[in-house]
């Protein structure tokens, strides 16, 4: 999904009618803003295709308005433009009725056999607000438009999705939820859920965010979701080091490892860890496995260590300021007592893999120990094991990550393409940028170890997940089809210097432009 221009807040449906409702109590006119969004989709139209025959579905509400503004707009650029309706002789009320009687043309009755000889169809039926199925006559034309391979432009959001959730309320469509897979959507103010959130955002291709007018101040009426995670949004970036910087003020990141069958894992975690920024990493050992790791490290150092009193006693003997368990530790007892035992120490923890899964059974024990910097990583599957409640709910995955979150009293980062994270007072983020090359073995432990790079320099649990997220995912997308765990580590260093370079143009280029100060 493509997104411009850089959006940071997310916002619910009723939070956009809020927003809505403040403009209006602020003097700015409904059809002022239906105005604003219908002429920034046939904008964004103009913007990607030359004039050719079109058809925009109308519906009953607002959307429906916005879809007439964009027939017009359309017409006036001299593009061949048709409406169709649900119910062409519906009577349109408030602000969306003074659009449509704008329109001076016909109003078709909407069925699949407009589309053809179409080059265009734009989707202006239902928009974010349906939570029930989309009528069978809407389902035909999602057919035929995926028959037809025509492109389709949705205002808002493609009808079928339900806003908050992300996902249709009706059945599958061939390959598709019932909702009509769009090229373009443009939607207004801020992101909804549904743009962000697997499977909606696959289905609205590339988004568009518009600005339409609603004055500041907004925020009081509409409190966000969230924030998209971006550096923008970071305190700072990573590497903020002082010139006279040494390794012990860069952070001591331990990882513990697991069996000698089962040490790639923990491995690829504290490589991680050492390519983020942390000024000394050690890898904690079992006897049992001290040989294979030792042979597979160089600037990583390994320390054996025996049970939970052996954990303590290597933690303080390196001063560690942050501390990864679970990638390949194995799930039990063991890996559990280790986890109760590490909280007794300062260094925050990243806890992962199989040190969330040996606490399935009893989950506040876990709760009970853990504080606010800590990081937990789980995949749906181990989100399940951790807050089983919380995930048979009906929540959309943001509001079920803020639930986990507060549950924890921590950091809660739930993996995925649309990974999500959470804290109970700093709030959510949610991360876009990544690649599907990420879907590979091994993956996740490197992430688990970028995030214990980030606490050990410091960083809180908030922070350090929302930027390990990012940059996991920028190297991911550096490196493209037919990554391999391995390779991620060394793409870090690029992702970060390029975020500096950036950071420095973009404010060399606010002095140039700011105006000269005055005596």
């Amino acid at each position: 999904m493509k997104m411009h221009p850089p959006a940071t807040k997310i916002l619910s449906v009723d939070g956009h009618r809020a927003a809505d409702a403040f403009a209006i109590a602020q003097g700015v006119a409904g059809e002022q803003l239906m105005e604003a969004a219908g002429q920034a989709v046939a904008d964004e139209i103009i913007k990607r295709w030359s004039p050719r025959p079109a058809v925009i579905f109308c519906g009953p509400g607002n959307n429906g308005g916005d879809g007439f503004v964009v027939a017009r707009r359309l017409r006036e650029h001299g593009w061949p433009v048709e409406v169709a309706a649900l119910d062409p002789d519906h009577n349109w009320s408030g602000d969306a009725g003074q659009m449509a009687r704008r329109w001076d043309a016909p109003v078709s009755l909407l069925a699949p056999e407009l589309i053809a000889g179409k080059g265009l169809i734009v989707d202006a039926i239902f928009g974010a607000g349906l939570s029930r199925p989309v009528p069978e006559g809407v389902q035909k034309l999602i057919i035929s438009a995926m028959e037809r391979a025509i492109p389709v432009v949705a205002i808002d959001l493609p009808s079928g999705l339900q806003g908050d959730a992300g996902r249709s309320a009706g059945k599958k469509l061939s390959r598709l939820v019932g909702a009509f897979a769009a090229d373009l959507t443009v939607t207004f103010h801020c992101l909804k859920p549904a743009h962000l959130l697997q499977p909606g955002r696959s289905l609205c291709g590339e988004v568009v965010l518009a600005d339409i007018g609603i004055p500041e101040g907004w925020e009081a009426e509409a409190p966000p979701l969230g924030e998209i995670n971006t550096p923008d949004v970071w305190a700072h970036l990573p590497w903020g080091f002082e010139t006279d910087i040494h390794k012990h003020r860069k952070g001591r990141l331990c990882v513990v490892s697991g069996a000698p069958s089962s040490t790639g894992a923990a491995r690829l975690a504290a490589l991680a860890g050492l390519r983020g920024g942390a000024g000394l990493v050690t890898l904690l050992s079992p006897p049992a496995a001290m040989q294979v790791n030792a042979l597979h490290n160089t600037a990583i150092m390994v320390k054996r260590f025996e049970g939970p009193e052996g954990l303590l006693e290597a933690l303080d003997e390196r001063r560690a300021t942050a501390l990864v368990i679970g990638p390949g530790s194995g799930v039990g007892d063991e890996t559990h007592d280790l986890v109760i035992a590490a909280t007794a120490r300062e260094a925050a923890l990243v806890l992962d893999a199989d040190a969330l899964t040996s606490f399935e059974s009893d989950p506040a024990h876990l709760f009970r120990h853990l504080r606010s910097d800590d990081v937990l990583t789980p995949h749906d599957g181990e989100f399940a094991r951790l807050f089983p409640d919380i995930a048979s709910g009906s929540l959309n995955k943001i509001e079920r990550a803020r639930a986990a979150a507060t549950a924890a009293g921590c950091t809660v980062l739930l993996k995925g393409a649309d990974t999500v994270i959470a804290h109970p007072e700093c709030g959510v983020r949610v991360n876009i940028h990544a690649s599907p090359a990420l879907a590979t073995a091994g993956s996740g432990d490197v992430l688990a170890g970028l995030a214990g790079a980030f606490l050990a320099q410091g960083y809180g649990g908030f922070e350090a997940a929302s930027m390990a997220a990012w940059l996991h995912g920028d190297a991911g997308i550096r490196l493209g089809e037919g990554l391999i765990a391995e390779d991620l580590p060394a793409a870090i260093p690029n992702a970060v210097a390029e975020l500096k370079r950036r950071r420095k143009t973009d404010a060399a280029r606010k002095a140039l432009t700011a105006p000269a100060n005055r005596a």
